[in-house]
Formats: structure tokens, sequence, C-alpha cells
């Protein structure tokens, strides 16, 4: 048995960011459900075969809330997303795991998430792995329609927020309007991230020149 590995959400500044695993015999069976990378799917196109991956093959999933983002004391989020990856992996137990690597250096980040699996198995780990392997576009598509479905749910309670990536003007607009008018970003920003750190200096220095001295 084989697992594809991967994630979504790892550069947003709103919602969580959501590791993926699945399993199955091959990158035959895989492609045989339409997996391939999510990125180039409509998102329609990737609820129908995320529904077929489910249906068929073992799946692991960790989500990781901002609020755990931020609070990675002396790791980078690199490290913390080569522990997620080791534990969906170990939850599935295949012969090889084939990850997306997150680490400009491919190998290193293999043997990183290889040091923390509770059941061994082979690390093949590759940049673009999800273009590459269908098994790890498999996972991309299970990681991404949870985490767009997250960001559907805090759309719902808060409002228009876009897709949560800072290159996205209508997140930027969003976050920089609730922290206007709650003094605080939302409990579902990573606070740690330059975007919101910036948005929230912007606002105390316009609180200073409102009060000249």
């Amino acid at each position: 048995m084989i697992c594809g590995v991967d994630e979504a959400g790892k550069g947003a500044v709103l919602g969580p960011l959501v590791v993926a695993a699945v399993a199955c015999g091959s990158d035959g069976d895989a492609a045989a459900v339409g997996a391939r990378d999510s990125k180039t799917l409509s998102p329609g196109r990737r609820e129908e075969i995320y529904a077929g991956i489910i249906a068929r093959f073992q799946v692991a999933t960790r989500v990781m809330p901002p609020g755990e983002i931020d609070a990675r004391p002396g790791h980078t989020l690199n490290l913390c997303i080569a522990r997620a990856h080791a534990a969906v992996v170990s939850d599935l137990g295949p012969d090889l795991a084939i990850l997306d690597a997150c680490d400009v250096d491919a190998g290193r980040y293999g043997r990183t998430v290889a040091g923390y699996l509770t059941r061994r198995c082979r690390i093949l780990s590759v940049h673009g792995a999800d273009r590459i392997h269908p098994v790890v576009g498999a996972a991309s598509i299970v990681a991404k329609v949870l985490r767009d479905r997250a960001i559907s749910d805090l759309a719902r309670e808060h409002g228009e927020i876009g897709s949560g990536y800072p290159a996205d003007p209508v997140t930027i607009a969003f976050l920089k309007e609730y922290i206007l008018r709650e003094r605080v970003p939302p409990p579902f920003a990573r606070k740690s991230w330059a975007t919101t750190r910036a948005l929230v200096d912007e606002l105390h220095q316009t609180r200073m020149t409102d009060f000249p001295g």
C-alpha cells in the first residue's frame, strides 16, 4: 500500500491549515477516480473527486487552527507540518509514503518526517509531488476541500472573507476592517503572520496620530 500526503492553507492568513493523506494500492488507483493536483480543478470537480476518494480509499487528516500555528515556540511552520505529515502517515501505516516536500531540500524534509513516524515505512519526498503522483494529488484534493469548507463556514458567520490568503484583496479588506472595528484580529487569523502584524501596527499608528502630542 502507498499513500500520498499534502496540505492546504500553508500560506493563508485566515483559517486553518489542513494536512491529508490518502492510501491506495497504486498511483493508478488514484488516477482512476480522477485524482490530480487540486489547483488544476474547479471547486465543483474537486468535490466530485473528493467523494470518490472518501468512498474508495483510506484517508487521514489533521487540522491545524490558527492558534496552534501561532503557538509554535522554537519551531518553524515547516517543522510543524512535518510532524502533521508524520502523524497522518502513521495513522495509515503504508509501505511507502509520498510527500509533497515543504522544504527547499526535499531529501532533508523526508528525513525529518521519517524521524517523527510512529510506524516505519519508506518515504519519498518530492517537490511538486501533487503534479507527478496522482495519490498525492488525491491528498491535495482532500486537504483543499476540507479547508474550503472551513472557509465557507467562517464566511457564513462573518461575511465574505475571500480565500484567506494575503494576496486576496477581499481577505485583506475583511481583515483590515475587522481590526479597525474590533481593535484586535479575528480569532481565526494567524496573529504571528506579517500581514496581520502590519495591519495591527497600522491601527496603532492611526490611533497615535489621532492624539498628537
